[in-house]
This record gives structure tokens, C-alpha cells and sequence, in this order.
């Protein structure tokens, strides 16, 4: 719950509350925090609990953190019956980005000299090797209605 207090901000905490309540009234006032504290959380288990009984034995597994977007993404990751961890694998972020950087700057890629570009395609729309041409003042390079 505190996790990320570090203990200048407890320090500043205990020395506003000895402030605003008192050396006195402290001690009470921590009392009466800790029992509200407690009353909240005895009635949110038993609220936990009257939930997982309504819903039957069929949800006896059911944990609320599910419910959290991040922890129930994490857990299909982790349970990968699609083959995900596969399809990431398979493929190479840095290679597809230099093959784009390479077309982009009219360079042959590895790839490319090996037979074929990124797709599988020995062609494309485009010639990706040939060589850019230089564009005389105020002329427009060509539209590429594929490339858009």
C-alpha cells in the first residue's frame, strides 16, 4: 500500500500529525485510523466472499486481481494457447528496420541480394534497388499510390 513512501515523507507525515493533532490526541487518532482501516477490510473480504459464493463452484478459481487489465493480459501471455510466443519469435524487429532504412536510402539489403525482399516477393511495386534520380528545382518527386 506504501510502497513508494520513502522515509523523508513518513518523517514529514508523523511530524504534521504530532502538529495538527497534538503529542496527546495522537495515540487515539492512530487508533482510531487503524480500526476503520480494518473495519474497510473485513468488509470487503466478506464482500470478496458473499461474491464467490453467489457465483457457484464453477468460479471457485476466481481472483479479483483478474479483473485488473494488466494481470489478466499477463496471464493469457503467460498461458500462450495461440502460439504467440512463437509468432514473436519468429520475428526480427532489427532486421525488418534495417530492410525499410536500406529501401528507404536506394541501399541493397541482405535480404535482398539473397533473393527476394522482406515479404517474399522477388519484385514489388517498386524496384527498391535502382538508384534515386536527381529532381531539378521545384520538381516533385513521383506518386507512389501504393506507398501511401
Amino acid at each position: 500500500m506504501f510502497n513508494d513512501v520513502g522515509l523523508l515523507e513518513l518523517v514529514t507525515l508523523i511530524v504534521l500529525a504530532v502538529l495538527v493533532f497534538g503529542p496527546d490526541k495522537l495515540p487515539k487518532v492512530i487508533q482510531d485510523v487503524t480500526r476503520t482501516i480494518r473495519k474497510i477490510r473485513d468488509f470487503s473480504e466478506s464482500a470478496k466472499a458473499d461474491i464467490r459464493h453467489e457465483l457457484g463452484p464453477e468460479f471457485k478459481d476466481f481472483e479479483f486481481e483478474d479483473l485488473n487489465p494488466k494481470t489478466f493480459i499477463r496471464k493469457q501471455l503467460e498461458n500462450d494457447e495461440l502460439g504467440l510466443k512463437e509468432i514473436r519469435n519468429g520475428f526480427d524487429l532489427k532486421k525488418e528496420m534495417a530492410e525499410v532504412t536500406d529501401a528507404v536510402h536506394g541501399r541493397e539489403s541482405e535480404s535482398s541480394t539473397a533473393g527476394g525482399s522482406a515479404n517474399g516477393t522477388a519484385g514489388g511495386s517498386v524496384d527498391m534497388t535502382k538508384k534515386r534520380e536527381k529532381l531539378d528545382a521545384g520538381e516533385h518527386p513521383p506518386y507512389d499510390a501504393d506507398a501511401t
